[in-house]
């Protein structure tokens, strides 16, 4: 179905059914409980992002996963992407759809430039290639094109921008064809409240058509091809083979999809700076693609997700929120507790990243999903053996 196996089609099925009910699993608690208050990620903004970042970690992938080369320079096509989305609403209009088209065209065409100069190196050398030209366009937005990128203080819409193309009446927002982004639907369950907006549902459709497409490219001779090279590409040199135009395509098309999730950023906010180019962002996407699963299909998405959790829930705990979570506890071994935990959150969430990646690297190489798989797998064959030993145990048994 849809040009996937069984097992593909399944696997896109779970995610699109994650993807859309995403702001009821992500509320697991009561509103105002301080549970529900410190842990609950239902929010729009914050599910935005969860799918924004999966998107462009899975075009990350694409060039990673699956040829090995390692770009320290991805976050470059996503400033690109913003700005020239950026650049659309103040000369056209705040529908986002113009945007999104120019802002993976302009990722596209930039990709092509790093890709032919990066790609004429391998190993190490690329991937400094690519740090050097991230940090040139960095250096770029900030200080130097400062007419078209407005510098430190960011790209952004003002009322006396032209906007060509803006009807009369339209959103003074980004919007699609009328509809705002921030347009939304809550929901009161009990004391459960669940939020559903147009702006998530964008984006979430977004990463859902990024997702398909790559399980295409994963499954297609291209994605063959582009496996063949990272197992050898010195063999694949001397069959005859030029593989620089495979590496090149898989370079723009990565870098397209950094692009449509820049577009989608500034769809969100339509404000841009240059630090969005910065290589602490292109690392971070590196952690992402590691920490999910490097070469898997659904890895960028859980590594992406698990980030901007920490990111943005585990860093708000703090030492209140860990007395009402751990109030049943004598106080001794309450006060104990908290003062194991504390340094792990609220400012300290990247140390608990940092351990997290540690272990992932050391025994889990395949990332977040390669332990889900031993789990399943540990899971699967406990059921088998118990299955077997009820078959052995009515051999046994004598008849009656």
């Amino acid at each position: 179905m849809l040009g996937l196996t069984q097992k593909d089609f399944l696997l896109l099925l779970v995610v699109v059914v994650l993807t859309l009910l995403a702001p009821i699993i992500l509320n697991p608690f009561p509103v105002n409980s301080s549970l529900g208050q410190s842990f609950n990620a239902g929010y729009p903004a914050l599910m935005q992002r969860f799918a924004i970042f999966g998107i462009l970690v899975i075009g990350f992938n694409i060039l990673f996963g699956l040829t090995g080369y390692l770009s320290f320079g991805h976050a470059a096509f996503l400033g690109v992407g913003s700005y020239a989305a950026v650049w659309m609403f103040k000369l056209l209009s705040f529908n986002i759809i113009p945007a999104i088209v120019l802002s993976v065209i302009v990722a596209g065409l930039f990709s092509i430039v790093i890709g032919y100069v990066s790609l004429r190196r391998s190993g190490i050398y690329f991937s400094i290639l690519t740090l050097a030209f991230a940090q040139m366009s960095y250096a770029l937005a900030y200080s130097v094109l400062t007419p078209l990128t407005n510098g430190e203080t960011g790209l952004q819409v003002y009322p006396s921008d032209p906007q060509y193309l803006a009807a009369e009446g339209a959103p003074s927002a980004p919007h699609v064809f009328g509809l705002p982004m921030a347009e939304s639907t809550t929901v009161y369950f009990g004391d459960w409240q669940f939020t559903f907006e147009i702006g998530y549902y964008l984006c979430a459709l977004m990463l859902i058509l990024a997702f398909y497409l790559s399980i295409r490219i994963f499954r297609s001779p291209f994605g063959m091809m582009l496996r063949a090279i990272k197992s050898n590409q010195t063999r694949m040199n001397y069959t005859g083979l030029n593989t620089k135009p495979y590496m090149l395509w898989a370079f723009i098309i990565s870098g397209m999809y950094a692009g449509l999730a820049g577009g989608l950023l500034a769809a969100m906010d339509p404000l841009t700076g240059a630090e969005r180019m910065y290589w602490t962002a292109s690392g971070e996407i590196v952690v992402m693609a590691i920490l999910g699963g490097v070469g898997t299909l659904i890895g960028p998405v859980v590594g992406s997700g698990v980030i901007k959790y920490l990111e943005n829930i585990v860093s708000k705990i703090n030492d209140n929120v860990l007395h009402g979570a751990f109030n049943a506890l004598p106080d001794g071994l309450e006060n104990v507790i908290i003062k194991i935990i504390h340094p792990f959150v609220g400012e300290g969430w990247q140390l608990t990243l940092g351990l997290l990646f540690m272990v992932v690297v050391i025994f889990l190489p395949g990332g977040l999903v390669q332990g889900g798989q031993r789990l399943g797998a540990l899971f699967s064959r406990r059921s088998r053996n118990a299955t077997a030993a009820d078959r052995d145990a009515a051999r046994q048994k004598p008849a009656e």
